[in-house]
């Protein structure tokens, strides 16, 4: 008997459902997506066209090569719109379900929130707030271990970025309240 034959399953509680409705489709993902980099393109030619995309006596103007880029990048959006209308497979095919959107969300929104914390708070008070946040309620970390770890880790970046390097980052009011 050999080892092939034997078939190791391993539950992950954590995986996503198998029978999670989708949210939307990759046909519908791929004509979004082409749709705004044409916008981009249009927005970017037209720039560029204003700022000069012609060859005069000294050489090209400065709009001459991002001008033509975005023709470029217009021409692979409207082929991108072409392909994604004319293929039935992806259209159908799901691009993300329920749950997998779920999960991507869990770590998108607080990282957009720390952005914005960070503007308001700084940059190493924001970052304790997310690590400890994410080990929480992400990884349902005890309390007192992802506190203690969020602090360990800011103190660690707070000591080598601004006394050691002395790399300037953004602070809040508790920085400005130590004299940092």
């Amino acid at each position: 008997m050999s080892n092939t034959d034997i078939e190791i399953v391993v539950d992950d509680p954590t995986a996503p459902e198998t029978d999670s409705p989708a949210v939307v489709s990759t046909g519908v993902v791929d004509v979004v997506v082409s749709l705004l980099l044409l916008v981009l393109a249009a927005v970017l030619g037209w720039d560029n066209w204003r700022t000069g995309a012609a060859w005069d006596s000294t050489g090209p103007e400065p709009g001459y090569f991002p001008f033509y880029l975005s023709v470029i990048l217009g021409a692979a959006s409207l082929y991108g719109i072409v392909a994604a209308m004319v293929s039935r497979k992806e259209a159908v095919e799901s691009f993300v379900t329920r749950a997998q959107l779920r999960r991507v969300m869990a770590v998108f929104v607080p990282t957009f929130l720390f952005c914005l914390a960070t503007q308001y708070l700084g940059l190493y008070v924001a970052s304790f707030l997310l690590i400890a946040g994410f080990m929480r309620l992400v990884g349902k970390i005890a309390l007192w271990k992802s506190l203690l770890t969020a602090f360990v880790f800011t103190a660690v970046m707070f000591v080598t970025f601004d006394i050691a390097f002395d790399v300037i980052m953004p602070k809040g009011p508790l920085e400005a309240a130590l004299g940092r």
